[in-house]
């Protein structure tokens, strides 16, 4: 089983460390492509912040692994 991984704004995205999700908290879009460039191998679930998914853009979003969700605004 693969990993999941919570990305942006750290205000919405910290909780999920309760249930065993790595949380990468980052505000600036800079700083959400470094997180996902930086992602390892194993990650099966990327769960986005709003602002996370705008971004990395649509390219992104739409490629086939890892699954990715992005949490309503």
């Amino acid at each position: 089983m693969g990993t999941v991984v919570a990305i942006g704004e750290g205000m919405k995205t910290s909780g999920f460390a309760l249930v065993g999700v790595m949380v990468r908290p980052a505000e600036a879009p800079e700083s959400v492509r470094a997180v996902w460039q930086g992602l390892p191998d194993d990650v099966a679930l990327v769960i986005l912040t709003s602002a996370a998914a705008a971004a990395l853009g649509p390219d992104v979003l739409n490629a086939a692994r890892p699954l990715m969700v992005v949490m309503p605004p």
